[in-house]
């Protein structure tokens, strides 16, 4: 019990000893808190007024909060006598351990922040990120959320999203459709072409320019393939492609074209014995 006295008596000798630097370390905290906070307000506006994106603001406000912060409890330790290097180095070391720890979780991270610069896709884009296709709903700071056309709700770390190919099928306005129609090969070539033209131009939905091609694309093994190119708004994408697929179907039939399926023929050759 005497010895804690004695402990408690010395430290507050110490402080009467330095009471001017103890009284200037915490007018430092508080100051420096008070300019923190007003940093973190001005940092706030700032972005949003810049038409930054909203997930990235308060990201970036509590960074510039918390930079201020460090720098304001090393002055406040320098000014009480501490030896601010040392301080210095031990944060530095946590650091490197922490991030030794978390570099999976510290590269979703980095991932995150560069798609939220970069933007190569917004919300409501239907994208192909990491082999996962779906819409994006959310754009976070370590994943990114897509919901798949049967509606699932797939997470997918940023990781992965920045560091591997990015399809986004909403980046232009405009998008080509590519199908294959296979004739027979006993049907007329042209007839058949000059039929798919009438169907497909004869759709609002798909775009005069680009010309739509129409072309002999490959002699398979049971068919002639025709390649049908028109162009479309890409939201129409979908939605036109199914028509045409069924109504260039029906109208390659009613020309008198048929849609050959693969067969083998079997030839038997009578043997003399």
């Amino acid at each position: 019990m005497e010895q804690l006295q004695q402990l408690l008596d010395a430290a507050w000798q110490m402080v009467l000893d330095n009471y001017l630097h103890v009284i200037a370390a915490i007018v430092i905290l508080v100051v420096g808190r008070m300019v923190a906070g007003w940093a973190r307000k001005l940092t706030t506006r700032g972005l949003k007024r810049g038409d930054v994106d909203a997930t990235l603001v308060p990201f970036v406000a509590k960074m510039v909060y918390y930079s201020i912060l460090a720098v304001v409890v090393i002055a406040a330790l320098s000014r009480l006598g501490v030896a601010t290097t040392s301080v210095i180095a031990i944060f530095g070391a946590a650091g490197l351990a922490v991030g030794l720890a978390l570099q999976g979780t510290l590269a979703n991270f980095a991932s995150g922040i560069m798609l939220l610069i970069f933007r190569p896709f917004d919300l409501g884009d239907f994208v192909d990120a990491a082999g996962t296709t779906g819409t994006v709903e959310e754009i976070g700071i370590f994943s990114t959320t897509l919901k798949s056309p049967d509606n699932i709700r797939i997470t997918v770390p940023n990781g992965q999203v920045y560091g591997a190919t990015i399809k986004n099928f909403n980046g232009y306005e405009t998008r080509r459709i590519d199908m294959v129609m296979g004739i027979s090969y006993d049907d007329n070539i042209q007839t058949a072409m000059d039929t798919i033209r009438s169907i497909v131009t004869a759709d609002d939905r798909v775009l005069a320019e680009p010309e739509v091609q129409i072309a002999v694309g490959n002699l398979g093994d049971s068919s002639v393939d025709l390649l049908v190119r028109p162009w479309c708004n890409a939201a129409d994408y979908w939605s036109l492609k199914f028509d045409l697929t069924r109504q260039l179907k029906e109208g390659l039939e009613a020309a008198g074209c048929s849609i050959p399926y693969p067969q083998t023929d079997v030839h038997l050759q009578q043997v003399a014995s």
